[in-house]
Parts: C-alpha cells; sequence; structure tokens
C-alpha cells in the first residue's frame, strides 16, 4: 500500500454539504412530483441547482479537500 494521500475523493465539507442538499432536492423533488405539486417540483428544483452551485462557493471560501505537506513537497 502507498503513504501518499490520493485527493480527489470528497472528503470535503464543501463535497458532503452538497451532497446532502442535493439528497434532500431530489428526494422532495420526488415526492411533490408524486403528489402532482407542480410548483414544489420547480422549488426543489432550484434547490438541485443551489447545492451543485455550494459546493464551487464553499470550496473558494476554503472548505474543500485540504491539500497535505507531503504533497506539495512531492508537486513542487
Amino acid at each position: 500500500m502507498s503513504n501518499e494521500h490520493e485527493t480527489g475523493h470528497g472528503h470535503s465539507v464543501a463535497a458532503w454539504t452538497s451532497v446532502v442538499v442535493m439528497l434532500i432536492a431530489i428526494t422532495g423533488g420526488t415526492i411533490a412530483f408524486w403528489f402532482a405539486i407542480v410548483w414544489l417540483v420547480w422549488a426543489f428544483a432550484g434547490l438541485l441547482l443551489v447545492g451543485a452551485l455550494l459546493w464551487g462557493l464553499l470550496n473558494k471560501l476554503g472548505f474543500g479537500e485540504k491539500v497535505h505537506e507531503s504533497i506539495e513537497k512531492v508537486h513542487s
């Protein structure tokens, strides 16, 4: 096994928060669709878009995956 830390597997607050928001949007949108509440389906579709954009925003605010010093040394 390698001792190197692999990045890009979603181990960050930004990734988890975004995924949870999108799961809520999908679940709520599915239930609203099942009960034929059209305006609520569109509201959850908007929430899905917010969840997708949230990852990038949180990542830029510093809540993304942290790069370890060992990786910085190897790539510099």
